[in-house]
């Protein structure tokens, strides 16, 4: 199993982005997708998830701003991000759910490298 994020970079507050998450060997529309971020010093955060139905849920610092989205076709996750804050700034990595509540870490078989998320003020 192969995840691939991209979409990072640098924007100013308020601006959007939009990363994607690839994902390769698995039958990828029977698997809930996490997306988690780590700000510098800080440890790793639940952002969002999807699962396969396709419902969706968000932390209570996203959600409103953030939305979550997966095309089965194209194997791919997409997390729209908006209206960002510099509190955002951080590495975005994405997951594939196993089992277990989808804000732990240890719910999540695989990861992805991350993509760097930089939002100036």
């Amino acid at each position: 199993v192969q995840l691939q994020a991209s979409g990072g970079g640098l924007v100013q507050a308020g601006g959007s982005q939009r990363l994607s998450c690839a994902a390769s060997g698995l039958t990828f529309n029977s698997y809930t997708i996490g997306w988690f971020r780590q700000a510098p010093g800080k440890e790793r955060e639940f952002v969002a998830a999807i699962w396969s139905g396709p419902s969706t849920y968000y932390s209570d610092s996203v959600k409103g701003r953030f939305t979550i989205s997966r095309d089965n076709a194209k194997n791919t996750v997409y997390l729209q991000m908006n209206s960002l804050k510099p509190e955002d700034t951080g590495v975005h990595y994405c997951a594939v759910g196993r089992s277990g509540s989808v804000v732990r870490e240890e719910s999540y078989a695989y990861w992805g490298q991350g993509t760097q998320v930089t939002v100036s003020s």
